[in-house]
């Protein structure tokens, strides 16, 4: 079996948080880019995955079709160790995170749903998983103003969330939604890199009260691990990962004491292939290790795959916003706080083509 071709489809798909009008990674939130990598074998399995860009995504999609997907062409696809190695050396050249490894995640995300299709298995049995229903935390946009803070957080808890995750930066709007969803329910803070050390002492210790699930990414910038570490042995319970850069950037972390709660990114961070490497680094260290998920792509299918193999339950994160349609369909929603991993082949489904040809914004280029 050989690769054919390589292709990338951007999709632009309304959506909107729930509530009122809210930002979301600091802009006005009126739709998600979702960018799905599509690879095709000669022998006419084809694999699905999804590559990270959010406001970068078209240079994302530029990258892959320019520089990475040509490596893939007539590769053995079923190859995926030894084929994912040569290729993370072959563009570190382009930096260890960026676009060129986004596009190799989005490209090893399809290698395993190809996989899965081949074996006649879904992918959380090839990593070792079983099929369950996992709890999902509602991961809310930013709302500023306190009243509209607890608000939404009141009405995630209402459909079902038990763990509520804000986007703020202020003790008043913490203060509001641990009020709103009372003491028995779960209450996660994501600041997004804010604060000096010395700032995020104080807020930490501003925190305590409310009785954070884990406080995300209170250091600026998010590679000053020695000063995550100095928050940390306070008592705050500390996640971070998002932004880091594959296996060598948790490795420091973990080194360094610096987290309690690793947060890779499959799309960012080489795929699923990086993915294990990290979950078995951080068992190793004794980190839990719960994946960050803010897409709606491949992705996030991916992203249940992988929640479902992991040894302790985990957390799955969810967008509390609505799009209007979903590329995967019901996998994507998480009724009464609930995610459950689709059973077929690979990722066990593949996108919805209608919803495909609906949001698409330009016409695929494929490399072959």
């Amino acid at each position: 079996m050989k690769i054919a071709a390589v292709s990338s489809i951007l999709l632009r798909i309304p959506a909107k948080p729930k509530g009122p009008p809210a930002q979301l990674g600091g802009r006005s939130f009126t739709g998600l880019d979702v960018l799905l990598v599509k690879v095709e074998t000669d022998e006419g399995v084809t694999g699905w995955g999804e590559a990270f860009g959010h406001e970068s995504i078209r240079g994302t999609k530029a990258t892959l079709e320019s520089l990475v997907a040509p490596l893939f062409i007539g590769r053995d696809p079923t190859d995926i160790n030894r084929l994912m190695g040569e290729m993370m050396q072959k563009v570190h050249i382009y930096g260890r995170s960026g676009a060129a490894v986004y596009a190799l995640s989005g490209i090893d995300i399809a290698l395993w749903d190809i996989a899965g299709k081949r074996a006649g298995l879904p992918l959380f049995q090839l990593l070792g998983g079983s099929a369950r229903e996992m709890p999902a935390y509602a991961s809310l946009a930013r709302y500023t103003d306190p009243k509209l803070v607890g608000q939404v957080a009141a009405m995630a808890v209402a459909e079902g969330y038990r763990y509520v995750k804000l986007h703020e930066i202020d003790v008043p709007q913490v203060k509001a939604a641990r009020e709103a969803i009372g003491p028995e329910n779960e209450l996660i803070l994501d600041t997004n890199c804010p604060w000096t050390v010395a700032k995020a002492l104080d807020m930490a210790a501003a925190l305590a009260p409310y009785r954070l699930h884990w406080l995300e990414e209170p250091v600026w910038p998010p590679e000053n691990h020695e000063g995550l570490a100095r928050v940390r042995a306070t008592g705050a319970i500390l996640a971070a990962g998002e932004n880091a850069a594959g296996l060598h950037d948790f490795r420091h972390m973990f080194e360094k004491g610096a987290i309690d709660i690793a947060q890779p990114s499959v799309t960012k961070i080489g795929g699923i292939t990086e993915m294990r490497k990290i979950i078995a680094l951080a068992e190793a260290f004794g980190v839990r290790l719960v994946p960050h998920n803010a897409y709606f792509g491949a992705g996030s299918i991916a992203s249940l795959h992988i929640v479902a193999s992991l040894p302790a339950e985990t957390v799955y994160e969810r967008l509390y916003v609505d799009l209007e349609a979903y590329p995967f369909g019901d996998w994507q929603k998480a009724p009464g706080g609930k995610v459950r991993v689709p059973e077929g082949p690979g990722l066990g489904c593949d996108p919805d083509m209608a919803v495909v040809e609906r949001f698409r914004v330009t016409p695929d280029v494929a490399i072959r």
